[in-house]
């Protein structure tokens, strides 16, 4: 049996990153951590901790790491089905990562229903789409939203469907910057508006469109979907949004298209332990349903490879937090 107290040290000196930070928040001697780290690491004959700054794990460590959250996980679920009391138990603490585009548009679906459960102390790690697999591997959150279909080891990837972009800019810009349309000489003299320096989708789409690789144009930096939007609508430059997102300012003539009918489809998956909590295989069947009602359909064969849909527990789900409601009501009333 692994050492409860050397474990939680060693995540909380992971989560901080940082020997002494984690001595604080655990309110004990930085030489009563570093004991505790070294007690682990030799129990288990493997080293955990990369002593560098900022402190991170191992790969060792990072499978440690996600014991740990999975263990923290399973005993908040546990003690809150177990007898009812007055003051109902804290939510369990868990972390997820995805990317700003859905945060903006789908997922907040998804946040409505677990905010209102108050079964869960929610961190949400924002993350370009490509790079959020590296948060799972490193057991930084229990699940995440990317484009990569293939599953890490001891991992599985549920295909959620998938987000169409589509290249926008006002009226006027376009006609100042596109008088005869899309072409090379247009795009190397106008400025693009990105999401970041890790977003690709911008030179993706003109490859895609001219066949070959354009990549010294002038560039925009808005690291906020809201402010990538404004941006394009104020006509500081064109960009790729996300259909859905500006519609409304296509309705209302503030934005174009520049490419009917030339739309980016961008496949998401859900990355998950194969091996589950019971809490946490809740949220991914509650976050597999809201995709596949609100995404585009897609990657129906993928999903088939990777692994079957999880049976949906939201049900379980609903009936924990209305038997904690229940239950508070019953110990409101005995205590009057």
């Amino acid at each position: 049996m692994l050492d409860r107290d050397q474990l939680e040290t060693f995540a909380v000196v992971i989560e901080q990153q940082s020997f002494e930070r984690a001595a604080a928040v655990l309110s004990i001697t930085r030489g009563a951590v570093s004991q505790r780290i070294k007690a682990l690491e030799e129990s288990l004959s493997t080293v955990l901790v990369l002593r560098d700054r900022p402190v991170s794990p191992t790969p060792a460590g990072e499978v440690l790491l996600r014991h740990v959250k999975a263990l923290r996980i399973l005993e908040g679920s546990a003690l809150q089905q177990m007898v009812p009391r007055p003051k109902p138990h804290a939510p369990v603490p868990l972390s997820i990562a995805v990317n700003a585009d859905s945060l903006a548009t789908w997922f907040p679906e998804v946040l409505k229903e677990l905010f209102l459960s108050q079964l869960v102390a929610l961190e949400v790690v924002a993350d370009d789409q490509d790079h959020t697999s590296q948060l799972l591997s490193r057991g930084e959150v229990i699940g995440c939203i990317s484009t990569n279909s293939k599953a890490a080891d001891g991992f599985i990837a549920e295909c959620l469907g998938a987000m169409e972009y589509r290249c926008y800019a006002t009226p006027e810009f376009a006609s100042k910057s596109f008088p005869d349309g899309l072409t090379v000489p247009a795009v190397l003299a106008a400025p693009a508006v990105l999401f970041n320096r890790k977003d690709s989708l911008h030179d993706d789409f003109l490859k895609d469109r001219f066949g070959f690789p354009i990549d010294r144009y002038a560039k925009h930096y808005l690291p906020s979907p809201v402010a990538l939007l404004e941006g394009i609508a104020m006509g500081a430059g064109y960009g790729l949004i996300p259909s859905t997102q500006a519609e409304p300012f296509v309705e209302s003539g503030k934005l174009i298209d520049l490419c009917p009918g030339d739309g980016v489809m961008v496949d998401l998956y859900w990355h998950h332990w194969e091996l589950e909590p019971p809490l946490a295989h809740d949220i991914t069947a509650l976050i597999v349903k809201v995709a596949h009602r609100i995404l585009v359909p897609r990657g129906a064969a993928e999903q088939q490879v990777e692994a079957p849909a999880p049976a949906v527990s939201l049900v379980r789900l609903r009936n924990t937090i209305s038997a904690m409601a229940s239950n508070k009501a019953k110990a409101d009333c005995n205590t009057g």
